[in-house]
């Protein structure tokens, strides 16, 4: 992914949720953590030896440590003292820029607040329902490392080979997976078209969420197979959902992906029909545990964290089920467009923007006059955290700028193999 894909802060609905635009950072499908440990055919004189080097590489780390702390000691010394200096002063800086970023983004909320009420109401937000300053950003130094504390640790994210494990371990669901990413794209080109989405709007979305090449279980930063790559967020497959997302969809409209499922076992027949049956079986579990709280987003995220909210999510990768995820998770939004009596068809840049500030953030931005769109500031759609760690809605800082560096990135990226491919399947599939 671009930098644009911050917006993953994971919250559908949006205010929470980092703009990822500029960005997408890099993904691709997640492999096992585990490794074969068993080394077979090694004799005793062989593991004599590696322990005779255990063993004299500790004496000689022993017999070293006595000319080392002191040297240490003194040199953290410094460093914490340069430390406690640099925190001053980014301390300093930072109260300076609270005075100013303080009241505007308590001006954001109550503004939200304003537009919520009117559109609840039935009525359309005008120019005075937004604040129309820019906001203030932070220029000052920036956070110091503390020298005593290890630097370079990451919150590790669970990737496809954890989904697989837990979706046995819960369920004992095995993912019917495609032979190839083609028969994949398929899949989804026909679930897509019944639904009524276009194969634009699939393909540019695609191409914006996964760069363009990524397969369907592509995820949140393994795009490319580069050393060092991890993943950054449970985001997975063509339109990039979260596990908490999975766990949603499922909550809300899981009896329409059952519907689907049965009416495909009705069309099958034998060991197809039974494989289908079983996996039907399976998905109502999974569904009334994705029911087993409010149908709240921060109760799907807690979910979400769960074995079998992991469990869940590897349904993405099944060749029935997966493109039906993907799909409605495009399609929500357009239905929401609709309910509140939207007629135009959505361009992807407007139905991407539903897609990942939320529904309600995304069609405020749709049904903006183009006028107001120019004056709008992008952070009127963003909690503060969101916009103040997201370079791409803060370089694109109005409505019309963010929608065109969307439509931009979608055109450019569009080009690559995977989106090509895609709209090939599109092409087919009518």
């Amino acid at each position: 992914m671009n930098p644009l894909r911050l917006i993953h802060s994971e919250h559908k609905k949006g205010m929470s949720r980092l703009i990822q635009m500029d960005m997408r950072l890099q993904r691709h499908e997640g492999t096992s953590r585990r490794n074969a440990n068993k080394q077979c055919g090694k004799n005793a004189r062989s593991r004599s030896t590696r322990n005779l080097r255990v063993i004299v590489c500790a004496a000689l780390v022993l017999l070293l440590q006595g000319s080392i702390p002191a040297v240490h000691a003194d040199d953290l010394d410094q460093q914490i003292s340069a430390y406690r200096e640099k925190l001053a002063e980014y301390q300093s800086a930072r109260a300076a820029y609270e005075e100013q970023a303080a009241p505007y983004w308590a001006a954001i909320a109550e503004k939200r607040r304003r537009r919520i009420a009117k559109q609840h109401d039935g009525d359309r937000p005008t120019a005075a329902d937004y604040v129309l300053a820019q906001p203030p950003l932070y220029r000052g130094p920036p956070r110091p490392l503390n020298p005593e504390k290890p630097q370079g640790e990451f919150e590790y994210v669970p990737v496809v080979a954890d989904f697989l494990e837990q979706a046995q371990e819960q369920f004992g669901f095995t993912p019917d997976r495609p032979a190839n990413n083609v028969d994949y794209a398929r899949a989804y080109a026909k679930v897509a078209l019944a639904a009524g989405l276009t194969p634009e709007q699939c393909v540019k979305i695609y191409a914006f969420e996964s760069g363009g090449s990524g397969g369907y279980a592509v995820q949140a930063g393994l795009e490319f197979d580069r050393p060092g790559a991890r993943a950054i967020t449970t985001a997975l497959g063509y339109n990039q959902l979260l596990a908490t997302n999975s766990i949603e969809l499922l909550a809300e409209v899981g009896d329409r992906i059952l519907a689907s499922l049965k009416a495909k076992a009705l069309d099958a027949g034998g060991p197809q029909r039974e494989r289908l049956e079983s996996k039907i079986a399976i998905l109502k579990k999974m569904i009334a545990f994705s029911r087993s709280v409010p149908d709240r987003w921060a109760a799907h995220t807690r979910l979400a964290g769960t074995a079998k909210g992991l469990a869940i999510h590897a349904l993405n990768l099944d060749i029935d089920i997966g493109p039906l995820l993907q799909v409605h998770k495009l399609l929500t939004s357009v239905t929401y467009a609709s309910r509140k009596g939207y007629a135009p068809p959505l361009t992807a840049a407007e139905l991407e923007m539903m897609n990942l500030t939320g529904d309600g953030n995304g069609f405020d931005m749709v049904t903006m006059p183009a006028d107001l769109r120019k004056k709008v500031p992008t952070s009127n759609f963003f909690q503060r955290g969101g916009y103040e760690r997201n370079p791409v809605a803060i370089r694109n800082n109005t409505v019309a700028a963010l929608l065109a560096a969307t439509e931009a990135k979608m055109e450019e990226e569009a080009q690559l193999p995977g989106a090509k491919a895609l709209a090939a399947a599109f092409t087919n599939a009518k």
